[in-house]
């Protein structure tokens, strides 16, 4: 396979690049997306500019400091579509979001930090319209670089528990030289 068949295309630093990654997912204008984990908007960004005025971005943590970051960022680019909020996404129904109310979920580099990772995607399943889908990125298990391994998941074990909690799981892609992507629909 060319390089430029890759379903992800890796950015210098052997990171994953989150425009690209979004760009292939066929989200589109008018989607509401939640980001559980956002960070400082690492994907929230890039999915504001691609759901424009008439979709939204819900845009989730723990951690004022990312969330001010995230607040930052979207002033200072002029965008106005994230719904910024301090949730603990371990508490099942902490988005506050209706049911079935998404098109997509996205968690990137969540459930490696938390213990309580079956409350994050039943929250996940809660929140997704039926045919709606989400993107899970984590540490590949089997690095040295990164978070501690043995708080890492393996794909097969995410695939378990997305299955446990009713989610089809879709695919698995490679994201960069130190993540993977799940990509699971709610049917």
């Amino acid at each position: 396979m060319k390089n430029k068949d890759k379903p992800f295309v890796q950015v210098e630093n052997n990171f994953v690049d989150p425009t690209k990654i979004v760009k292939t997912l066929g989200i589109k204008t008018g989607d509401k997306i939640a980001d559980f984990g956002c960070g400082p908007g690492y994907f929230s960004i890039p999915i504001a500019r691609v759901v424009g005025e008439d979709g939204e971005v819900y845009a989730f943590d723990v951690l004022p400091s990312a969330l001010e970051a995230l607040e930052s960022q979207a002033k200072i680019q002029g965008i106005d579509n994230i719904v910024i909020k301090r949730v603990n996404l371990e508490k099942y129904q902490s988005s506050e979001l209706t049911d079935e109310s998404v098109d997509w979920v996205i968690l990137k580099n969540i459930l490696f930090q938390n213990n309580k990772k079956k409350n994050i995607i039943k929250e996940a399943y809660r929140v997704l319209k039926k045919g709606g889908k989400v993107l899970i990125m984590e540490w590949d298990k089997n690095l040295a670089m990164g978070p501690i391994q043995k708080k890492r998941i393996a794909p097969q074990d995410l695939i378990e528990i997305i299955d446990e909690e009713g989610l089809i799981f879709e695919k698995q892609m490679t994201a960069g030289n130190y993540h993977y992507i799940i990509i699971a629909v709610k049917l």
